[in-house]
Parts: structure tokens; sequence; C-alpha cells
């Protein structure tokens, strides 16, 4: 029974309300009043802060791996999905946000509704946009939900709509939704009952998400191999997996086994926050492929502030759980077999094996013990 159907089946009882904690509004009355913030602007007579320009549309395709040859050239159009990122405000932010969705948020978090996480967002692209064009946009509260209740607690959806135009033109809209919402509470062991004994065995290592389009990249690493799509129609090799050629857009496709060579093309060193199965500090990296693509992994075998772009790495894989293998790069002139728990080592725990070298590299790939 949801929170409005219990206060309703209490007042039909005769049962006494039970009385809303001090400075929180009513649910029906709080219901009212954030409907009343929909369709009040957002954001008015933003514009954003660079106009459409060949070094972000070239970093971002870089980042995305999209080599879609519309986006280079005298005649190249920004790619649709960077519609946002030209209204970004940066740390400094935008200057035209309106009261309104202040205002909204302060009575939000009144409510009790003191926390906020973003759960999807929908774009329609009207006109391409080109190097040069000036960003203009406006923003308004477009909906507030009902009270919902969901794993991460009770609160409400606000999705705002944001129009963005060039010229005066529409080029596409951005709708933003979020759920600002009340942490649900967990339930505390009495004292009078035994507490639990602590943890321990190791904590269980996040499982990656496997859909249709990738299941024969993790079925490869389950085999101690690392796979590559391949379009049967131009040939060009793409990672991550996807349905389709960013290139030509063709749908067939094969697999090509990575060698397990590569370098650092970018990284991170983890510190903050720490997460289950991790120990803080580890790197994470982009590693440039000798095939081309780049894959992101942890880097181990060196110690995380030795990390460097462009050092070469050669891949390995660690089985970290019983049923779960991960494929790593290790940084470090190895020498026989490198074994999990190292100090740098993003993945603890697990058994490693040898790394991917010499006449060896083919019999790990193919899960052969040297």
């Amino acid at each position: 029974m949801g929170v409005a159907e219990e206060a309703s089946s209490r007042r039909e009882s005769g049962a006494p309300d039970r009385p809303e904690p001090e400075g929180r509004p009513d649910l029906d009355d709080l219901h009212a009043r954030l409907k009343a913030f929909e369709g009040k602007p957002a954001v008015t007579g933003g514009t954003g802060k660079d106009p459409v320009n060949e070094p972000m549309i070239r970093h971002w395709c870089e980042a995305m791996g999209d080599g879609n040859p519309a986006y280079e050239g005298p005649d190249a159009v920004a790619p649709p999905t960077m519609l946002q990122a030209w209204t970004m405000g940066g740390l400094s932010g935008h200057p035209g946000r309106s009261p309104a969705y202040d205002a909204l948020f302060a009575l939000l978090d009144q409510a009790g509704c003191t926390s906020v996480v973003a759960t999807d967002c929908e774009q329609e692209y009207l006109r391409p946009l080109r190097p040069g064009d000036r960003i203009t946009f406006d923003a308004v509260i477009e909906s507030v939900s009902t009270r919902k209740t969901t794993k991460l607690g009770t609160g409400y959806f606000v999705t705002t709509r944001m129009d963005v135009r060039t010229d005066g033109e529409l080029a596409g809209t951005h709708r933003f939704r979020i759920l600002k919402y009340a942490p649900a509470s967990t339930r505390s062991v009495p004292r009078s009952q035994p507490q639990p004994h602590p943890r321990t065995q190791p904590p269980s290592h996040p499982r990656p998400v496997i859909n249709r389009d990738n299941a024969g990249f993790w079925a490869g690493v389950a085999d101690r191999k690392l796979l590559i799509q391949r379009c049967t129609h131009c040939a060009t090799l793409r990672f991550p997996w996807l349905p389709g050629c960013n290139h030509c857009g063709g749908d067939g496709w094969d697999t090509v086994e990575a060698t397990g060579h590569g370098t650092v093309f970018s990284y991170v060193v983890m510190h903050h926050p720490p997460f289950p199965a991790f120990d803080p500090p580890y790197a994470v990296g982009l590693v440039e492929l000798a095939e081309g693509v780049r894959m992101v992994a942890g880097v181990v075998g060196v110690p995380p502030d030795k990390v460097r772009i462009g050092m070469p790495v050669r891949l390995e894989f660690r089985t970290v759980e019983e049923d779960l293998v991960l494929p790593v790069f290790h940084g470090g002139q190895a020498e026989g077999s490198i074994h999990g728990g190292q100090a740098g080592d993003p993945i603890h725990g697990g058994q490693a094996e040898d790394p991917t070298h010499g006449d060896q590299a083919g019999d790990l790939l193919n899960g052969r013990q040297p």
C-alpha cells in the first residue's frame, strides 16, 4: 500500500492521521504545489559558451570511437548526440537559471526528498549543427510526477525540456529526467537480537552487463580470447561491440582475435570513492590495441603512479571469481607468472595468468597453459 492510499484508508476507518513531520507539507498539498511548477521556465535566454566547433567535435569522436566521415572536412556536421554538449555551462555554470527551478528543488528538499539521481534523457534532432553555429536555448519544467516508490526511496520524477536553437531555428530538443527522493531507510537490528557475524568472505566483484549485442565478447573472454567485431561489408573493426557498423551502416559482422598488444592511450588513478572488491589506489586505462580500437580495462603489474600515456601493455586474463574472468593489461616487464593481489592491481584476490608475450601469446589467448 502506498503512502497516499494508507492515509486515505486511515481516514475512512476513522483512525487518527499520523502527524506529518514538523515543517513538511501534507502529501496532497505537496503534490498540488509541485504540479504548479509545470510549464514554468527552468532556464531563460541561455547561450552556448562556445559556438559549434571542430576541436570539440574531434574530441567527442575520439572519445566515442566514432569515425563517421560526416563529422570531418569542410562540410562537416556535429554528431547529433552532442546536442546537450553545446549547452553545458562548465564549472562556472550558466547565469540564466530561473528562480522557479530552485524553488521547486527547495520544496522537495523540505518534503524530505533530499537525494537526486538522473534516470534518463530523450533527444529529438530537427536540423544538423555545423561548425560556427551559435547556440541559444531555453528550458521548461515539463512535468512533475505523482509520488513514486522505488528501490532507492520514495519521491518525484521531474522532467525538464530544453529547446536548442541556432539562428533562431529549432535544432533539437533534450528532455532530462531525474528522481528527487527520500532515501529508503534500512531496518536496524534490535539490540536484543544476535548481531550478524562480520563478513569473512571478500566482497563479490561487480558483474558485467551482458546482452544480445555483447554476449559474444564475454563468451570469448570466458575462453581467454579478446574478440573484436569486424564489419563484413567494409572490414572496419569496432569496439565496444555494436549491432551495426558506424562507418558504413552495415549489420553483418564477424570477429578478429586481438593479439593482446597495446599502449595506454589515457588513464585515471582511482582513489575515491571506495567500492567493494576494489582496493584503491588502482589504475584504469583506455588502452589502444595494436588493431587500432580502444577499450577500458584495469592496468596492473606497475604501481598506479607509474602508469603513463604511451606505455606498452600486454593482455592477460584474470579469474576474479570461480565463474568470472576479466581482461586486464599488464604494464610491467613480466617474468614468469603474475599473481593477483600485488600493489597497484585493481582486482585483488584473483589469479593472474602469464601475460601474453613471445610464443606464449597464442596459447594464453586460446586458454591453454604454456
